[in-house]
């Protein structure tokens, strides 16, 4: 069984090596890219099924990289991270499928990554942890 493919996009490489780590049993990291300019690229050399992309980057920030994407034509499902959860809807608008507070990667990432392939938003914030069902959109 294929396990899907994933591209981790971070500027701090101990983010991108927790995530590896919590994706290693049910996806494939494929590849990685420390900033937006990187990720352009990586995306268009690996073609992922999804691409774990940071919103605050130096240079081009994850908001652009995936207004570039898709505007490129990428149809890798895309879900942002990020410590600011302000930046959450902006991010959907920029063609994100899903969002994880970086605090809640732990938990709903795996969860996250699943919606997106699957063609479904989601939204994990960290004020809404106290609500049930948080973040299902």
């Amino acid at each position: 069984m294929n396990r899907p493919r994933v591209l981790l996009v971070d500027d701090m490489p101990e983010i991108v090596r927790y995530c590896a780590h919590v994706l290693k049993e049910d996806y494939e990291v494929v590849g990685t890219a420390p900033n937006g300019l990187a990720a352009i690229r990586a995306a268009a050399a690996i073609q992922p099924d999804v691409i774990v992309l940071d919103i605050s980057m130096p240079g081009l920030n994850g908001i652009d990289v995936a207004r570039r994407l898709r505007l490129g034509g990428c149809q890798s499902a895309i879900v942002f991270f990020s410590a600011d959860d302000a930046m959450s809807e902006l991010a959907m608008e920029a063609g994100g499928s899903a969002y994880v507070s970086k605090s809640l990667i732990d938990s709903d990432l795996r969860t996250a990554i699943t919606e997106a392939l699957a063609g479904r938003q989601y939204i994990a914030l960290c004020q809404e942890r106290t609500e049930p069902n948080a973040g299902r959109s």
